[in-house]
């Protein structure tokens, strides 16, 4: 077992911050007003979609040297909102190329101190150990800072647990990020999830189903109360769905999650 957890850090060392490229975002302003809704610009050309209030881009990149995560395909036909608005995502395969492509939306505000709570559809806890769901604060073309993590993910190995908190601190070495993993076993397809970042620390917390009872938590966590950079400034949310270094589904089978709303409310 020790064995196990060396190697499942080794993976978030690696893998879990790379969110974007510089390409594909280059030119985003970031507001130094950590409580902003400032608007980004979108990358030229991408689908436009309205959430749970506010406007995001879609993915859309089929050049696996360009978009990050990866190397992974991108689809707008993997993003849609329904006639309920809800959200899905994605990983489904293209049968007449053969490609996965994967699913990201982010946002064209920027969010700062306040918390962020995410309610979704899907069982998260079953994923493929290809598969990654990933709700997160990032600043694009700079990887590993200025990121808050919840992400699904056993990386590629069916071993590893399955949930994951990671902060990047907003300068200095990425190695001193602050993490933790959990073994995710839900009650049922509906869950809440949700952080709270003020410029001393992030709180994070899970809930069983589409609340914030405290009876339903599950999985508290922060990073210290002092001593950790937390970032500073305003950034926008990304919401992905996407395949570990580019592999299929170990199972063969498409996956979709669904994402009921999001909810941001400044501090």
């Amino acid at each position: 077992m020790k064995k196990i957890y060396v190697m499942a850090i080794l993976a978030i060392v690696f893998f879990s911050c790379k969110k974007g490229s510089n390409a594909e975002n280059a030119g985003h302003p970031q507001s130094e007003k950590v409580n902003s809704k400032s608007a980004v610009v979108p990358v030229p050309g991408a689908t436009i979609i309205n959430f749970s209030g506010y406007t995001w881009q879609v993915k859309n990149i089929t050049d696996l040297a360009v978009g990050g995560p990866g190397p992974n395909y991108w689809a707008n036909s993997s993003v849609w909102v329904d006639a309920q608005g809800l959200l899905h995502l994605r990983i489904k395969r293209d049968p007449a190329t053969g490609r996965w492509n994967c699913a990201e939306v982010s946002s064209l505000q920027e969010f700062g101190y306040g918390s962020y709570v995410w309610k979704v559809e899907g069982a998260v806890d079953q994923l493929d150990k290809n598969v990654i769901l990933g709700l997160f604060n990032y600043k694009s073309g700079d990887d590993g800072h200025h990121e808050v993590d919840i992400e699904f993910a056993r990386w590629g190995n069916s071993a590893w647990p399955n949930f994951n908190y990671t902060v990047y601190p907003a300068y200095g070495d990425p190695a001193t990020r602050k993490f933790n993993t959990y073994e995710l076993a839900l009650n049922g397809t509906y869950s809440t999830y949700k952080f709270q970042r003020n410029s001393q620390k992030v709180t994070y917390k899970a809930y069983h189903g589409h609340n914030e009872l405290e009876g339903n938590s599950f999985y508290p966590w922060s990073t210290p109360d002092s001593g950790f950079p937390v970032s500073t400034e305003a950034l926008p949310v990304h919401m992905n769905l996407w395949l570990f270094n580019g592999l299929a589904p170990s199972n063969a089978q498409e996956v979709e999650i669904i994402i009921h709303s999001f909810q941001f409310t400044p501090a």
